[in-house]
């Protein structure tokens, strides 16, 4: 099934004449009526607009005729946005393309499919969403992960060639881990956030969500550039993503930070995690122990400042802006109760509540300007660290994938497993998660776990190679 396949060996059959772009749709949507009753990675799929769209692809384009998912909470033109909340399920239609879906069909591809996510990408297991629940693929009794974990397991199904998701504090790379696929979080401005629904504006980034490392390059190539819309958009040279990728690591001095072993590390993960290491110095990388001291407050950092940019955001959604509107309102009090009754999930109001508090009056100084001063010190952790290595190794996450509802009862213990990512979102540095290989589950199914490698900013050229040599090795 040419479902199954990567974007660039698509893409060789296509500008070969081997197959033609409706080919590709008609295998996703076999592919999808087979698969996705099971795993619920879909919100919706309209692949009559996408044949429409198919039918006038220009293969000789970077990604000519290439079908991507895109997760819910990225704007596409005339397409259903829920975020996967109550609060816009069957009441909002985008008005407009995002900036990285306006590059996308500038470079041929196919906006096809709106993947799940944790409702307005609160969350790590994808169990948040307010609609439906999405299963991993490898076992359907645990999680994807989260927040993208709808675009993580439409990828690693088969049932889409790639996908875009969000991250805001590991969003694109833990469920990439937990599915066992490539999930790349750029450097913060690199991406345009327009159009994206904004969490917490000073972390969020959009990214790619692939089968294999050069078709995250690919799909980096085709989403970065500068955005005057985006007033945080970087203004810099364009980079070829997926030149050099077979350059190989030879050279390279790569950080192995003690901070991100703990007791709450599986010893599988962790045995992975040396195996991966140990191939990585084999072809030519020196491993350099190093430290991050102000990683033990990385978690309670980012449970301040993302709340109370959460916080901010969502004061939009007010029940009269957006929402379930009644047909024919009496009044707009009418149409504020009728909106609000659906309400937000309760991992939202948590944030929320969180958030208004931290930014309150009297609580302010303590605790919102304090997680700022701190993050200032997480970021100067890495920039005294890339002084000394060119990139920095670790587990994308300290287990494999939960089953679902593992830590329904202990938000907190939800919140501590994404102790290696979030230092990342941050710092504004880049991330990448590459499969390194799986572990055996108390019923002996194996379950993926990835590698993630971070870098200084704009680095993400020698994550890719870094990426790429794993994958090869």
């Amino acid at each position: 099934m040419l479902a199954t396949e990567s974007i660039s060996s698509l893409r060789a059959k296509l500008t070969a004449g081997e197959i033609t772009p409706l080919d590709i749709i008609d295998s996703i949507e076999t592919a999808v009526k087979d698969k996705d009753g099971d795993i619920g990675g879909y919100l919706s799929c309209d692949f009559e607009t996408a044949r429409e769209e198919a039918k006038n692809a220009d293969l000789s384009l970077p990604l000519g005729g290439i079908p991507i998912a895109i997760k819910d909470n990225i704007n596409v033109k005339g397409q259903p946005l829920t975020c996967a909340s109550k609060f816009l399920e069957g009441a909002f239609t985008s008005p407009y393309d995002a900036t990285v879906i306006q590059k996308l069909r500038a470079a041929g591809a196919i906006p096809l499919g709106r993947t799940n996510l944790d409702e307005f990408a609160m969350g790590s297991t994808c169990d948040n969403s307010a609609i439906k629940r999405t299963n991993n693929p490898v076992d359907l009794e645990r999680t994807p992960g989260g927040s993208s974990g709808g675009s993580a397991a439409v990828v690693a199904a088969d049932t889409a060639i790639a996908a875009l998701g969000s991250d805001t504090g590991g969003s694109i790379r833990q469920p990439a881990s937990h599915c066992g696929i490539v999930g790349l979080k750029p450097s913060y401005g690199l991406v345009s956030r327009y159009g994206l629904v904004a969490f917490a504006s000073s972390l969020d980034q959009i990214g790619p969500m692939t089968k294999t490392v050069e078709d995250a390059a690919l799909l980096l190539n085709a989403i970065t550039g500068y955005d005057k819309a985006d007033s945080t958009s970087l203004d810099v040279e364009s980079t070829d993503f997926t030149a050099d990728l077979d350059a190989g690591v030879k050279g390279l001095k790569l950080g192995i930070p003690a901070e991100y072993f703990s007791e709450a590390t599986d010893p599988q993960v962790k045995a992975l995690f040396d195996a991966a290491a140990a191939k990585l110095e084999a072809a030519g990388a020196e491993l350099v122990p190093i430290s991050l001291p102000h990683t033990k407050y990385v978690v309670a950092t980012y449970y301040i400042i993302a709340p109370a940019e959460a916080s901010s955001n969502l004061s939009r959604f007010d029940g009269i802006r957006y929402g379930n509107r009644a047909e024919n309102p009496e009044n707009l009090i009418d149409l504020y109760r009728k909106s609000r009754a659906q309400g937000f999930g309760p991992e939202v109001k948590r944030r929320i509540i969180l958030g208004t508090y931290v930014l309150s009056s009297g609580y302010y100084d303590a605790y919102y300007t304090r997680a700022q001063k701190v993050r200032t010190l997480i970021r100067k952790d890495f920039t005294d660290a890339f002084e000394k290595v060119d990139a920095i190794l670790s587990p994308t996450a300290p287990t494999a994938a939960p089953k679902h509802g593992e830590n329904a009862d202990d938000p907190l213990q939800e919140y501590l497993a994404d102790i290696c990512t979030l230092a990342a979102n941050l710092a504004g540095i880049p991330g990448i998660s590459v499969p390194a290989g799986t572990v055996e589950s108390d019923s002996g199914t194996k379950l993926p776990v990835g590698l993630q490698i971070l870098g200084p900013d704009l680095g993400e050229h020698t994550l890719l190679k870094i990426g790429k040599t794993l994958e090869t090795a």
